[in-house]
């Protein structure tokens, strides 16, 4: 019954967060600072890497050293953010670690899909195969892409500390 209850927390959390993750994105790339959206986003967030350790485990996995990268990642995005309130260059600091939380996120949710949907574990069933390696790289570029466009919008830091969007 654990097991199964925290599973379902767990899933159902992370995709939530993934979810804010894109609304969050979105105002990044509009110039808008979703105060609401982004504070779901990080609290979820943290909610998924956290419930990770929940699970019963006998040695640290990938998984562990994964949710606590990302965890290291979203201390610092909410410093930036609570703590430093976006001023001067902790706005792009906030963006880049934010999408690089969001990103971790996405990379467990294709390695899941590729471990529980079956077409998916028929083309990679040990994700040593290239449709594995193909899906993580789009992710990759896609984010990196998001990346860049949200931090190179001119006078970025000038308008989240001023708190003036489009």
């Amino acid at each position: 019954m654990y097991l199964s209850t925290i599973t379902f927390v767990h899933v159902a959390v992370s995709l939530f967060a993934i979810g804010a993750g894109f609304v969050v994105v979105h105002g990044f790339l509009k110039g808008r600072r979703l105060d609401g959206w982004n504070a779901a986003f990080l609290g979820t967030t943290i909610a998924t890497s956290a419930s990770g350790y929940l699970f019963p485990f006998e040695k640290l996995l990938p998984s562990h050293a994964l949710g606590a990268i990302s965890l290291v990642v979203l201390g610092v995005a909410v410093y930036a953010r609570y703590g430093r309130h976006l001023a001067g260059r902790w706005s792009t600091t906030y963006v880049v670690t934010a999408l690089a939380a969001f990103y971790l996120n996405f990379f467990v949710l294709v390695v899941q899909s590729f471990l529980k949907v079956p077409a998916l574990r028929a083309l990679a069933p040990t994700q040593t195969e290239a449709p594995f390696a193909v899906a993580q790289l789009v992710v990759l570029v896609a984010f990196v892409a998001m990346g860049y466009f949200a931090t190179s919008r001119q006078g970025m830091e000038a308008r989240f500390a001023r708190g003036q969007f489009d």
